[in-house]
C-alpha cells in the first residue's frame, strides 16, 4: 500500500478507470456478439442493422484507448468479410 498522498490518489484513479474500462469491453463484445448473431441468423437487413452499432463501439474504444487501432480496423474489416458473405 502507497504512503505517499499523490500515490494514495493514483491507487484510487487507476482502480476507477480500470473499473469504466472493463465496463465498456464488457459492453462492446456484448454488441459484438449480437452483430455476428444476426450474421448467423442469416437476414441481412438485421444483420446490417447491427453492423452500424457494432462499428461504432469499435470506434469509440479506440478513440478511448481500450483497444489498438489497428485491432480496430482488423475487427471492421472481419464484420465487413461476414456480411458480404451472406450475400
Amino acid at each position: 500500500m502507497p504512503n505517499i498522498k499523490s500515490a494514495k490518489k493514483r491507487v484510487k484513479v487507476t482502480a476507477t478507470k480500470t473499473l469504466r474500462n472493463k465496463m465498456f469491453k464488457s459492453q462492446m463484445k456484448t454488441i459484438i456478439k449480437k452483430f455476428y448473431a444476426a450474421v448467423e441468423s442469416g437476414d441481412k437487413a438485421v444483420a446490417m442493422a447491427a453492423y452500424k452499432p457494432a462499428v461504432v463501439v469499435v470506434d469509440k474504444a479506440v478513440k478511448r484507448n481500450i483497444i489498438h487501432k489497428n485491432a480496430a480496423a482488423h475487427k471492421k474489416s472481419q464484420f465487413a468479410v461476414a456480411i458480404n458473405k451472406m450475400a
